[in-house]
């Protein structure tokens, strides 16, 4: 899409933050995705709606040995039962979480550990690409979420990533300052039209 919009800028240096129920952030060079956060699963990355995320192996084979779980509940765990639901201990919904974190320690504490997450991945990432022109927000959070846009942005200004409040808050195309280095867009995913064109390749 973003070859479509801007081809100079898709042939660049840039970081798309797909953040949704399903999380990743990945590093595209030159027009081709060169690393991204999720591993041999989508459990690894970023922790997600109901995913970890990346944990130290140990903590896996700590938790199967003190608690008795087999590799099934194992499983059920990672997957279903940890990231923003884990954390909270009430929900997985993003939209929930904001609307009661200022009243809900665990609430806030499950946004703010998603977007140190989120900041902590593109600034790796950012260091990986020797530089960062274009940062894409889209899926479910990414897309619709200005909060957490904002929350992830701030304090990368070192990098050249600067967000326009108004234009983020009026979710626009373009979110980033004018003067900013960095042009920060929010881009509407449409991943079942991408199954499809990929299955009738096929």
């Amino acid at each position: 899409e973003l070859r479509r919009l801007d081809q100079k800028k898709a042939l660049g240096r840039v970081i798309v933050a797909h953040l949704g129920n399903g999380a990743s952030i990945t590093a595209v060079k030159g027009g081709r995705s060169f690393d991204t956060s999720m591993g041999l699963t989508p459990t690894g990355g970023i922790l997600m709606s109901s995913r970890t995320g990346d944990v130290d192996p140990g903590t896996s084979l700590y938790i199967m040995k003190s608690e008795g779980l087999s590799v099934d509940s194992m499983s059920r765990l990672v997957n279903h039962e940890s990231g923003l639901l884990g954390i909270s201990e009430t929900s997985s919904d993003m939209h929930d979480l904001l609307l009661r974190e200022a009243t809900d320690d665990r609430a806030r504490e499950a946004v703010d550990l998603f977007c140190y997450e989120a900041k902590k991945r593109i600034g790796a990432y950012a260091a990986g690409l020797g530089r960062v022109e274009t940062i894409i927000f889209t899926s479910g959070f990414g897309q619709n979420a200005m909060t957490i846009r904002a929350r992830i942005c701030e304090e990368l200004e070192f990098l050249g990533i600067s967000l326009d409040e108004e234009r983020n808050q009026n979710n626009e195309e373009i979110i980033s300052a004018t003067s900013a280095p960095v042009c920060v867009r929010v881009i509407h995913t449409n991943e079942e039209l991408t199954i499809a064109h990929i299955t009738s390749e096929i």
